[in-house]
C-alpha cells in the first residue's frame, strides 16, 4: 500500500474567531427533511397522534412515552425478531423497569440480516495489511464460526473472549458467540497478561480467540508468548483460536488448547445459521470498568437494550442509513468498538482499521477516510488535538467528499477543537461530540443532525434519555454546573454485574446518590442553547477554597498554548483540610517549563477563566498516564502523589508514568 504524500505544515494553523451568537454548522433544509429524524417524526404523530414536529418536541415525547417511543424505534428501524405485546413494565422504577419483556430476539440476526455481494467490512492495519468482505463472506465465516463453537460446548449463557486487534475476524467471532446465544467479552491485544487474567479470570470463558500479534507504529507485537501464562490460569477454557494476522502460520505447537483459525472451522462448511432467539434482557456483552482503581467491575449488557439503543444513535443522532460506510478509530477494549459494529444492523458497511493513527503519517486515517469513501468518521477528542497540534490542515489535503459526520469522543472536546475541525477539516459536515459510557455501552448526550452545532458544546440529550443536572440536593439546575443524572429509565441499562447475585454492588454504583435516580458521575452544564457542556468527571472535579471546578476548564485553556502537548491537572491536599491545583504538563520536545512560560500558562488560565482556576503549582513531566482507551488518569496520578497505592495499574497502557510524578520536589513545598 502506498504511504501518503500530503505535506506536513510545520506551522500550527491560525486560529479564527468565530461570533459566539452564531452556530459553527447548520444543516440545510434538504438534510433536514431527508433525515431519519423527520420520518421519525412523522411516524410519531400518525402511530401515537404524538405532539412532535422536531428534535426538541421529539425528545420530549421520547422521555415522556418511552414505552410508545422505543416501540416506534423497534419498528422503524426493523428489528428482526418478536417485539410482544408490552413495551415497559414497572417504567418509574430505576433500576426494575423491564424493556419488552416479552420479546424474543437474536441480536447477530439483526446485523447479519444481508448476504449478497456487497461490501460489508474493509480493513486497513496501517500501511501492512488491507482487506475487504463482502456480506456473504461474513455470513458464511459467522456460520462456520458458529458451528465451530457449538462442537466446542459452547452453550447460551457460556462465556467467548477475544484477545484480539480490531479484525473482521474479531467482529465475526463476536457475532458467532451472539448467534448461539453465548456471551462475548474482548480486550486490546496490548494488555499485559495480569490485565488479561483481571478481567477474563473473573468471568470463565470457555473458547478464547487470540491473535498472533499485532501492528503498531510499524512494528510487529507478539501476542503468543503472553498466551501460555494467560492460558495457565484460565482453566475454563477449553480452546484457545489463534487467528493469524503479522505471520501467515504462526507456530502454536508450544500453547496449550490452542487450535488455528482455520482449522477450527475446517470441519464445518457454510450454511444457514439457527439464530437462538432469546430474551430481551439475555446477556450479550460483558463490559470492563477502566479498573484503575481495583479489579474491573464486569458490566453485563442484555441483547435488546444494546441493539435498540445503537440502532436509535445511529439512525437518528447519527442519521446512518443504507449502503453508508461507517468508520471509528478504536480499539476492542472500549465500548466503542460495539457501539460501531453494531452499525451491520443499519446496513452500513464498516471501515475497521488497528493500528497506531499517525503511522506511516498523520493523514493515514483521512487517506483512509477518501479512499474507503466514509461517511461517518469517528475519533477521540484527543486525536483531532493532536492532528491540529501536528500542523495538518485536512482541508487543503484531503477531499472527504462523502464524509457527512465526524464523532468525537473519549473526553471534552474543547471550543477551540470545534474552530479546528471546521476551519482545518471540513466545514460542511455534522460535527457531533458524544458522551456516554462503558455503564450503558451508549450515549446520554450526542448529535442532532437536523440541528445546529454551537462551539463547545454537545449538541442534545439523546432521544429516550432523560438527562438532567442536579445539584447536590438533587434539585434540577440550568444554567449552573451539576450532577449528570437521568431520570427515566431507558434499555441499555445493565442488566447486572457479573458475580453480584443481590445486585449491591450495582446499585451502589448508579442509585446511590439520588434514590430511584441513574447518577452517573460526570459534571456538566445544559446551556441556553440545550447543548451541554462536560466539566470532567465528578470524582475529579477540584475543590480549593470549597469552591467546584470541573477539570476539563483547565484543559480547555492550557492545552491552547503551542508549547503544551498535554496535561493533567489535581487537587493536592494542602493546608488544614484544603486543596490546591496542581497542573502537570508534557511539553513539545527540546522544550522546558521556565518561570516565563509558568506565567503564560497562569495567565491564559485566568483571563479565561477565575483566579480559583490558576494552579498553585505546575510541574514538567515527561509523559502522562492513560488507560488504553486514551483517557488521561487524574484519580490514579492523585493517589501516586499523595503516596498511595494505584491498585490496577495493568489497565494503563503505560503504566510507567505514575512514576514520574512520586515524591515530586516541587510538590513539597
Amino acid at each position: 500500500m502506498a504511504r501518503s504524500k500530503h505535506r506536513k505544515t510545520s506551522a500550527r494553523p491560525a486560529k479564527t474567531k468565530i461570533p459566539a451568537e452564531k452556530p459553527l454548522w447548520r444543516p440545510s433544509a434538504v438534510r433536514v427533511a431527508q433525515s431519519n429524524v423527520a420520518a421519525l417524526v412523522v411516524q410519531a404523530r400518525q402511530d401515537w397522534g404524538a405532539a412532535a414536529k422536531d428534535y426538541d418536541t421529539l425528545w420530549r415525547w421520547s422521555v415522556d412515552e418511552p414505552g410508545k417511543f422505543w416501540t416506534s424505534v423497534w419498528d422503524f428501524c426493523d428489528v428482526i425478531g418478536e417485539r410482544g405485546r408490552r413495551a415497559l413494565v414497572d417504567g418509574r422504577k430505576m433500576p426494575g423497569a423491564k424493556f419488552f419483556p416479552d420479546a424474543k430476539l437474536n441480536y447477530a440476526e439483526n446485523l447479519l440480516r444481508r448476504r449478497d455481494g456487497g461490501q460489508a467490512m474493509v480493513f486497513w492495519g496501517e500501511d501492512k495489511v488491507k482487506r475487504a468482505l463482502t456480506w456473504r463472506q461474513v455470513y458464511d465465516t459467522v456460520s462456520r464460526l458458529a458451528a465451530a463453537l457449538t462442537a466446542a460446548g459452547v452453550k447460551p449463557g457460556d462465556r467467548v473472549a477475544g484477545y484480539l486487534p480490531n479484525l473482521p475476524e474479531t467482529a465475526m467471532a463476536m457475532m458467532a458467540a451472539s448467534s448461539i446465544g453465548a456471551i462475548w467479552s474482548s480486550c486490546s491485544p496490548d494488555f499485559g497478561i495480569q490485565g488479561v487474567l483481571d478481567r477474563f479470570g473473573q468471568i470463565e470463558p470457555t473458547v478464547l480467540f487470540a491473535a498472533d500479534g499485532y501492528f503498531y507504529a510499524g512494528r510487529a507485537h507478539s501476542s503468543l508468548d503472553k498466551l501460555p501464562d494467560i492460558l495457565a490460569k484460565l482453566p475454563s477454557v477449553k480452546r484457545a483460536v489463534i487467528v493469524p494476522y503479522t505471520q501467515d502460520k504462526p507456530a502454536i505447537a508450544g500453547i496449550d488448547r490452542a487450535v488455528l483459525l482455520e482449522d477450527f472451522i475446517a470441519p464445518h462448511p457454510a450454511g444457514d445459521i439457527a439464530f437462538k432467539r432469546l430474551a430481551f434482557d439475555h446477556p450479550l456483552f460483558i463490559m470492563f470498568s477502566s479498573g484503575t482503581t481495583g479489579v474491573p467491575k464486569c458490566i453485563v449488557h442484555g441483547a435488546g437494550g444494546t441493539l435498540l439503543q445503537h440502532m436509535k444513535e445511529h439512525r437518528f443522532q447519527c442519521d446512518i442509513k443504507r449502503g453508508d460506510r461507517v468508520f471509528y478509530f478504536t480499539t476492542c477494549g472500549w465500548m466503542m468498538w460495539n457501539w460501531l459494529i453494531t452499525a451491520l444492523a443499519s446496513e452500513a458497511a464498516l471501515v475497521l482499521y488497528d493500528g497506531s493513527p499517525f503511522h506511516p503519517t498523520g493523514n493515514i486515517l483521512f487517506d483512509y477516510a477518501d479512499q474507503e469513501a466514509v461517511t461517518l468518521f469517528g475519533t477521540s477528542a484527543k486525536y483531532i488535538d493532536a492532528v491540529n497540534k501536528a500542523g495538518l490542515k485536512p482541508i487543503e489535503t484531503h477531499k472527504l467528499k462523502t464524509v457527512r459526520s465526524l464523532c468525537s469522543t473519549g473526553s471534552p472536546l474543547v471550543p477551540e477543537a470545534f474552530d479546528f475541525v471546521y476551519h482545518s477539516i471540513k466545514p460542511d459536515m455534522h460535527l457531533a461530540s458524544i458522551s456516554g459510557g462503558t455503564d450503558i455501552i451508549s450515549c446520554f448526550v450526542l448529535g442532532d443532525p437536523t440541528g445546529p452545532v454551537w462551539r463547545g458544546e454537545i449538541q442534545r440529550r439523546g432521544l429516550g434519555m432523560a438527562v438532567d443536572v442536579f445539584d447536590d440536593k438533587g434539585r434540577s439546575l440550568r444554567g449552573e454546573k451539576g450532577e449528570l443524572v437521568c431520570v427515566r429509565p431507558f434499555p441499555s441499562m445493565p442488566v447486572g454485574f457479573w458475580n453480584d447475585p443481590d445486585s449491591k454492588k450495582y446499585h451502589a454504583a448508579y442509585f446511590g446518590r439520588f434514590k430511584n435516580v441513574w447518577c452517573h458521575g460526570d459534571y456538566i452544564e445544559i446551556t441556553k442553547h440545550g447543548g451541554l457542556v462536560i466539566h470532567g468527571r465528578s470524582d475529579s472535579v477540584l475543590n480549593p477554597g470549597g469552591v467546584r471546578i470541573g477539570t476539563a476548564e483547565i484543559y480547555r485553556q492550557v492545552e491552547q498554548l503551542d508549547e503544551v502537548v498535554e496535561s493533567i491537572v489535581i487537587g493536592q491536599d494542602w493546608a488544614e483540610g484544603d486543596v490546591r491545583v496542581v497542573l502537570f504538563v508534557r511539553l513539545r520536545p527540546g522544550l522546558m517549563l521556565d518561570e516565563a512560560l509558568q506565567k503564560r500558562i497562569k495567565d491564559q488560565i485566568r483571563k479565561n477563566t477565575t483566579p480559583r482556576h490558576v494552579p498553585a503549582k505546575i510541574v514538567q513531566v515527561a509523559d502522562i498516564p492513560r488507560t488504553k482507551s486514551g483517557k488521561i488518569v487524574e484519580l490514579a496520578v492523585r493517589d501516586v502523589v499523595h503516596g498511595r497505592p494505584v491498585k490496577n495499574k495493568e489497565a494503563l497502557a503505560n503504566p510507567e508514568a505514575l512514576d514520574l510524578f512520586k515524591d515530586r520536589p516541587e510538590l513539597r513545598i
